[in-house]
């Protein structure tokens, strides 16, 4: 029997950095005694920010720098209803000097009223008729400021199947007086995978006061692996061994799925915890859950921000489980940015948020230094989706997929997420690793410029670095391309200088991606 199980990733040294530039770890209850702290000063910061006599401000998030910068993340009510669109994010100076503010929206909140002509029930109705296959819906009254102009609104979530049979929760904002849809998604982040690339490697489990062992990762927040057995609810199984040996490396042991979606997530918290100094997806130190072998034949992976938790089918035929490390790395990390700027996912702001999944999926499978399964810049390199061996997206030239977009152009934003986020997967390979031809692990990459101009990457441990500062501190839900490039160039000035090479590298990878 082969001990399937976590390997213990080797993390690339930190890169130099300016003094107190970086985020300060904050235990647990630490980072809950500083956000109780920050909500009991928000109505002085509204009052601060200037914000109407309606506006209040609901903390999410908190992160000190050592140099004694807060960086507050709030969301916004009006009228004590939810304004979706208004988060905001406060730099406070170690004196108190408050140094900045960066808005999802610019304009001023308000609404002629807040009574509403179209009921609930007409909101619902309507969800429910926009979505393939709605069982359920729940509505609530909102103030919608990601437009133009803030409106009222109900924003309705309907629950039920999407076409493959991946649970459904759509998201749909409609004006609450004309009932016109306003806007909506998809809140089940998905992605595609396949499993048994990882070799032997060794899993943190837990003795079971009944004899044998469970699979729960009690180093890492507690994480546990459920055996959903063809079902496409709840959690099923809790995944049990008698001998701590798991698995056997064919898809013929049931445990064998389960030992790849353990040690997508050990290896995930891992790399949050040595390059971040962020103990778990949230920052808490709570742990996800993961479900496996879900539904019959089913041909994806997903994420579900509600459940926190990750879910992976068995593919087609029940053959291939598809629990690779970039997909674990790539769909868990959409739990990161629910946690942070919480990018909407749609046009520019969904290419962003894809992006940094397989920013720091990529950077999660170098990270574990598997021999198995060397670190690369191809994304769903290992599945074979297409049926001719190549990946599903290249970070060096997004345009081998036949889809993604290799630069910025005003037309970036009508793309399919998945494909939007070339731009920024180009920027992102670039910074780390340059222009031009190179071998990296064994693959081939050569990557262009938009300009023609030629780009020296910093590497990729400072690239992952930028985006994870920016991610966290300067992101909103609605960052577009423009506004990346303003958020990393700040990042990257915090963390190695203004007039450091790293801030003219991220300048530089910007300009050769077309976001001037």
């Amino acid at each position: 029997m082969v001990v399937l199980a976590v390997q213990s990733g080797s993390a690339t040294a930190s890169p130099t950095q300016q003094a107190g530039a970086a985020a300060v770890p904050l235990s647990a209850s630490a980072r809950a005694a500083a956000i109780k702290s920050a909500q009991a000063d928000a109505a002085s910061t509204a009052q601060e920010l200037g914000l109407g006599a309606q506006e209040k401000l609901v903390v999410r998030d908190v992160v000190k720098d050592a140099n004694g910068t807060v960086h507050t993340r709030y969301e916004r009510t009006y009228a004590g209803l939810p304004v979706l669109g208004g988060d905001l994010v406060t730099h406070v100076a170690r004196n108190g000097d408050l140094k900045g503010v960066n808005k999802a929206s610019k304009a001023r909140i308000s609404v002629a009223s807040t009574d509403a002509a179209v009921s609930a029930a007409t909101a619902k109705k309507s969800a429910l008729a926009a979505a393939s296959d709605g069982v359920s819906a729940t509505a609530r009254k909102v103030v919608w400021a990601a437009g133009a102009k803030p409106v009222l609104a109900y924003e309705s979530v309907v629950k039920g199947r999407q076409h493959d049979g991946t649970p459904s929760e759509l998201h749909v904002v409609a004006d609450a007086a004309t009932g016109k849809k306003l806007y909506s998604y998809e809140a089940i982040d998905t992605g595609t995978g396949t499993s048994q690339y990882s070799g032997t490697v060794t899993l943190g489990t837990t003795a079971s006061a009944s004899g044998g062992f469970d699979l729960i990762d009690g180093g890492r927040g507690g994480h546990k692996t459920y055996d959903l057995n063809g079902g496409t609810s709840g959690t099923g199984t809790l995944f049990h061994d008698a001998d701590d040996a798991w698995g056997n490396g064919t898809v013929a042991n049931r445990q064998t799925a389960a030992v790849d979606a353990a040690y997508g997530a050990a290896v995930t918290w891992d790399f949050y915890k040595s390059a971040f100094n962020r103990s778990g997806i949230a920052g808490d130190g709570k742990a996800a859950y993961s479900r496996v072998h879900y539904g019959n034949a089913y041909v994806n992976a997903f994420w579900n921000d509600s459940c926190f938790c990750m879910t992976y089918g068995d593919g087609a035929g029940n053959a291939d489980p598809l629990t690779s490390l970039d997909v674990a790395g790539h769909e868990m990390s959409h739990g990161l940015t629910a946690a942070t700027a919480g990018l909407k996912y749609t046009r520019e702001s969904g290419g962003l948020n894809e992006a940094t999944s397989d920013i720091f999926g990529t950077s999660v499978e170098f990270f574990a230094n598997n021999a198995a399964d060397p670190g690369d810049y191809l994304i769903g390199e290992k599945i074979d989706i297409n049926g001719d061996g190549t990946p599903l997206r290249y970070m060096d030239k997004p345009s081998k997929d036949g889809g993604s977009a290799d630069s910025w152009s005003r037309t970036v934003g009508r793309l399919d997420v998945h494909y939007s986020s070339g731009p920024a997967n180009h920027f992102f390979y670039l910074l780390s690793e340059g222009s031009g031809a190179k071998t990296i692990n064994g693959v081939s990459y050569n990557s262009p410029t938009s300009n023609g101009s030629t780009v020296t990457g910093i590497g990729r441990t400072k690239a992952y670095q930028i985006w994870y500062k920016a991610l966290t501190t300067y992101f909103t839900s609605s960052t577009d391309y423009a506004a990346a490039r303003t958020a990393t160039l700040q990042a990257a000035s915090d963390l190695y200088g203004a007039s450091s090479p790293e801030r003219s590298a991220v300048a530089a990878a910007w300009s050769g991606v077309n976001v001037n």
